[in-house]
C-alpha cells in the first residue's frame, strides 16, 4: 500500500490521518508499538523513528550499543537484517496501516538502503531541513546524498512497481522562530528536488507557529505553490503540532495539539503529526502517544462536525497573503536561472537567499532575524540578503537581545500554561483565552 493514497483515501472520507513519533530499538517493542498505534481510536499510520547513531552513520556504536544492551533512542533499521526488520511490519500494510521512516539524517543512503530491503518504502527529510539544524555536514554534501537517495527510490519504483513516498520536513526548520515563508519555500522547494528525482508521491510539512491565523495563511499559501509547482505529483500536506518549547502543563499541552488538529482541519490538510502532555519534561510512552492520537482524532472530528460545511474539507489556496507573496518571491529568486534544482539551494545559502534566523551553521550566512508581533505573527526584524526588501514589512531600528529571544522561545509555553492553570485555579477565563482551550469554528 502506498503511504500517500492511504492519506489520501482517508481525507476522501472525512478524517484527518494522525501520526505519532515513535522509535524503540527492539524488534518486539517496536512492533508492539506500532499494533498499539494501529489499535487507537482514530485514523493512524505508523512511524519508525531510528536513533541517532544511525542518523549519523555511526554503525559501529550501534554494534556496541546491541551487544551490550545499551539503550537507544530509536529503531537502528541499518544495524538489522532485513528479515528482521520486515518481520516488524509484517501484515501491517496489508491491513490498511502504512509505515513511514523518520530518521533526521543529512547522509541517508545507508537509511533508504536499508529501509527498501525491509519492504518500506515512505520516509521524509530533506537536504536543507535535514542539514542545517542537524550538524556540521556541509549543505552541498547533503544535496549530493539525498539526490543519490533519491534516485536509489526511483529505481526501486521503476523495477517493482512501488511507489515510494517522501515527505519533506522544510516546513519544520528549527522547530521555531523561522517566519512562515520561509518554512512555506523550502518545503516547496524540497518537495520539487524529490519531484525531480523522479519521486511522485510527495507530502509537504508545516509546523504550527505562535499565531494561527498566520499558521492558516501559510498552509494556504504552501498548498497554492505546491500546485502550481509540482505538476504531476500526488502530494498532500502534512502538519506538525508545536516544534518549540512545549507547555508543562497537561491542559495546556492538550490545548496545544487541538488548536494544531483544528488548524489541519480549517485548512484542508490531510495529515497531523502529534505530540504528547509529556514532551517538556520526558520521552513519552506508547500510551502517551495513543492517548494524543485520540485526542486530536476526536478534537479534528468534533471541529468537522461544528464547522460550516461550505469550508470543508479544504478552502481554496490563497495567493493574496503577505505569506504567500514572501514564500513566493524566495522560490523565485531560488530558481531563477537555475538549471540543477541541488546547484540552485547550495547557491541561494551562499548568497543569503535563503536564510534561517538563529541557525549555527557555517553554510547558513546568518544574517537574518525575526521577532513576535503584539499578536504572536513571526515577523522579520532583519532581511540580510533575502530578496524580500519590497516585500515584507520590516520592524527597523531595534536588535532582538538576549531577553527577547528568551521570551519569543517560551511564548507558547507559557501563553497556554497561563490559561490552563487560570482555568484549574477556577479563576475567570477572557474570551481569547477561552478559545485557546476549547476552541470556536473558524
Amino acid at each position: 500500500m502506498n503511504f500517500g493514497d492511504h492519506v489520501r483515501r482517508v481525507h476522501a472520507d472525512g478524517a484527518l490521518v494522525v501520526q505519532p513519533r515513535m522509535g524503540m530499538a527492539d524488534p518486539a517493542l517496536m512492533r508492539a508499538g506500532l499494533e498499539a498505534t494501529e489499535r487507537a481510536d482514530a485514523d493512524t499510520v505508523g512511524t519508525i523513528t531510528l536513533d541517532s547513531y544511525t542518523r549519523t552513520g555511526d554503525l559501529d556504536s550501534v554494534r556496541r550499543a546491541l551487544r551490550d544492551g545499551v539503550a537507544l533512542n530509536g529503531y537502528p533499521i541499518v544495524s538489522y537484517p532485513a528479515e528482521v526488520t520486515r518481520g516488524v511490519v509484517e501484515g501491517l500494510a496489508g491491513r490498511g496501516f502504512p509505515v513511514q521512516v523518520r530518521h533526521g539524517s543529512a547522509r541517508p543512503l545507508h537509511i533508504f538502503k536499508a529501509l527498501l530491503d525491509a519492504g518500506l518504502h515512505a520516509t521524509e527529510g530533506g537536504p536543507v531541513s535535514y542539514c542545517l539544524p542537524y550538524g556540521r555536514t556541509p549543505l552541498d554534501e547533503s544535496v549530493r546524498n539525498w539526490e543519490a537517495s533519491c534516485e536509489l527510490a526511483a529505481e526501486f519504483a521503476a523495477g517493482t512497481g512501488a511507489r515510494p513516498h517522501l515527505e519533506t520536513f522544510g516546513g519544520c526548520m528549527l522547530g521555531q522562530l523561522c517566519p512562515p515563508s520561509q518554512l512555506v519555500a523550502i518545503s516547496v522547494l524540497e518537495a520539487m528536488f524529490f519531484h525531480a528525482k523522479g519521486i511522485r508521491s510527495l507530502s509537504l510539512s508545516y509546523a504550527q507557529q505562535t499565531n494561527a491565523q498566520q499558521d492558516a495563511e501559510a498552509i494556504r499559501a504552501l498548498r497554492a505553490l505546491a500546485g502550481q509547482l509540482l505538476p504531476g505529483a500526488d502530494w498532500h500536506v502534512v502538519v506538525y503540532a508545536y516544534m518549540g518549547v512545549y507547555p508543562r502543563t497537561p491542559r495546556g499541552a492538550n490545548a496545544l495539539l487541538a488548536e494544531a488538529a483544528r488548524l489541519a482541519v480549517v485548512t484542508g490538510c490531510e495529515r497531523l503529526i502529534v505530540k504528547t502532555v509529556v514532551e517538556s519534561s520526558r520521552i513519552p510512552t506508547v500510551q502517551d502517544n495513543v492517548d494524543a492520537l485520540t485526542h486530536a482524532s476526536a478534537v479534528a472530528r468534533d471541529h468537522r462536525r461544528r464547522a460550516r460545511p461550505d469550508r470543508l474539507p479544504a478552502p481554496p489556496p490563497l495567493t493574496d497573503n503577505q505569506v504567500y507573496q514572501e514564500a513566493s518571491a524566495l522560490v523565485a529568486a531560488v530558481l531563477n536561472g537555475a538549471g540543477d534544482l541541488g546547484g540552485a539551494l547550495v547557491g541561494a545559502f551562499k548568497r543569503g537567499l535563503l536564510d534561517i534566523p538563529y541557525c549555527l551553521h557555517p553554510d547558513n550566512a546568518g544574517r537574518s532575524r525575526s521577532y513576535l508581533d503584539d499578536a504572536g505573527r513571526l515577523c522579520w526584524s532583519e532581511l540580510g540578503g533575502l530578496p524580500l526588501q519590497r516585500i515584507a514589512t520590516v520592524r527597523p531600528g531595534r536588535r532582538i537581545t538576549s531577553g527577547d529571544l528568551k521570551q519569543a522561545l517560551c511564548y507558547v509555553q507559557d501563553r497556554f500554561d497561563a490559561v490552563a492553570l487560570d482555568r484549574e485555579a477556577d479563576r475567570p477565563v477572557g474570551t481569547a483565552e477561552h478559545e485557546i482551550l476549547e476552541g470556536k469554528p473558524a
